[in-house]
């Protein structure tokens, strides 16, 4: 009887050491990142008016979280695209409960006039823009790694990265909301 206790506890010990045993109520680590799959990282900074945005308020709409900026000719150049796609699914049903898909532009600009200008140049009319105008050293660029622009995360109404980077430029961002619809 001794010797099947000592191999009953060998046994055990073998398995929780090795990992054999699948523990399915421990929870899963949420990993806050810039991966698809991973959370988005929370940003907060000052839209042009100086009132604090965070990206967390936008919790229940798909968001494209866009970084750009006054100077950026290829920007420039995107945003049309993406005012017709807000324009076209601002308030669009999507799967699960997102509320409509909005914008989150976080502006690379260190000259607040300029910035401004060109929000409303390039008919920017989504009231999500922020910036801590630090330019090339903005802490938003620098949470998401962002080494050139424009750049693109698409988050779902969780807050979690469903696409980004080049995914998401030209016909891609409507491609990637398209597949979020009901």
């Amino acid at each position: 009887m001794k010797k099947v206790n000592i191999l009953l506890a060998l046994a055990a010990v073998s398995v929780l050491a090795f990992g054999f045993i699948k523990n399915d109520s421990a929870p899963l680590q949420e990993v806050i990142g810039t991966n698809v799959g991973n959370r988005a990282a929370e940003l907060n900074f000052k839209s042009p008016e100086d009132k604090d945005i965070a990206l967390s308020s936008l919790k229940g709409k798909i968001v494209l979280i866009d970084f750009w900026a006054s100077w950026c000719g290829p920007c420039r150049k995107e945003n049309p695209n993406v005012v017709a796609v807000y324009g076209k699914y601002k308030d669009q049903k999507f799967n699960k409960k997102a509320k409509g898909f909005t914008v989150y532009s976080v502006s690379l600009d260190n000259n607040k006039q300029a910035w401004i200008n060109a929000i409303a140049k390039d008919g920017l009319v989504w009231e999500n823009h922020v910036s801590d105008l630090g330019g090339w050293q903005s802490k938003g660029a620098a949470i998401y790694g962002v080494n050139s622009i424009p750049a693109g995360f698409l988050i779902d109404e969780n807050g979690i990265i469903v696409a980004k980077a080049d995914a998401l430029r030209g016909p891609g961002l409507e491609n990637e909301l398209k597949k979020l619809i009901k």
